[in-house]
């Protein structure tokens, strides 16, 4: 589970299947080539899965396995020290996310 990337794939592959694109969408700042190593991994690990439909163009979608549902409270637990770390650092944990949300960002 190492590096900045898995965390967030696997958070997003949380809310459901995803392809590519809309995992794209989702993390802008990923490139496609690290994106596609890191699923590769994820997928190697067994922690997600795969799903490729036989249709043209090609459809694939990622999906997290049982074995990958269960990092979630390890992940749980990194959210909830995030919030306190911000609260703790900038005393105000939402003007720091509505900032981060902004478009500048």
């Amino acid at each position: 589970m190492g590096g900045k990337w898995k965390p967030l794939i696997i958070y997003h592959l949380m809310t459901g299947r995803k392809r590519t694109s809309e995992l794209r969408r989702l993390i802008p700042d990923i490139t496609q080539k690290v994106l596609t190593t890191q699923l590769r991994g994820l997928e190697k690990d067994e922690i997600v899965q795969r799903k490729v439909y036989s249709e043209v163009p090609p459809k694939v979608e990622y999906e997290l396995t049982s074995y990958g549902w269960g990092l979630k409270p390890a992940l749980d637990f990194l959210c909830y020290w995030g919030e306190e770390h911000l609260e703790k650092v900038h005393g105000d944990k939402f003007k720091v996310l509505e900032e981060f949300d902004s478009p500048e960002y």
